[in-house]
């Protein structure tokens, strides 16, 4: 049998990022089930509208889409039940004293394999306003005009 190495994204929430501002990030393992690993190997989920709580000491994933196996059969596990997420103690304890803070939250970022093991990014954020989302699209904008201007003038020299 030969060990994985390397990582494998299974699921991006691409609308956090644009949703909230993203302070600091952790990789947390998860608790899974058989068929739901079975699941992500094949790539099926979903991070839309899921969230991360930190309930008596324990941080909990909820809402997370993982859509039942094909292949299973009765032992099958429901798609959206909600899943330990698995830090140190000093991780936890820190990510209690960020929350207590008004307006912050737990999104989880990225569901990937690391060297064959399930594990989720999670990020403290708060959310954007409307004119802050509007504020990012136009500095993205800008960036993305002045890399082509430099790259036509670089094609331009040759």
């Amino acid at each position: 049998m030969v060990k994985e190495t390397g990582t494998k994204l299974v699921a991006q929430n691409k609308k956090a990022r644009h949703d909230y501002t993203i302070h600091q990030t952790y990789e947390a393992g998860i608790v899974l089930q058989g068929t739901e690993v079975k699941s992500l190997r094949e790539g099926h989920a979903s991070l839309v509208d899921s969230f991360a709580t930190v309930d008596d000491g324990e941080v909990w994933l909820r809402q997370a889409m993982i859509p039942e196996y094909s292949h299973g059969t009765w032992t099958n596990h429901s798609a959206r039940r909600t899943r330990k997420l698995l830090l140190n103690r000093k991780e936890i304890d820190r990510l209690r004293r960020e929350l207590d803070a008004s307006g912050t939250t737990l999104v989880p970022l990225k569901l990937y394999f690391k060297d064959g093991y399930a594990k989720v990014e999670i990020g403290v954020a708060t959310g954007k306003r409307e004119y802050d989302k509007r504020q990012t699209l136009a500095e993205r904008d800008a960036r993305r005009e002045t890399d082509r201007a430099l790259a036509a003038r670089r094609k331009g020299r040759r």
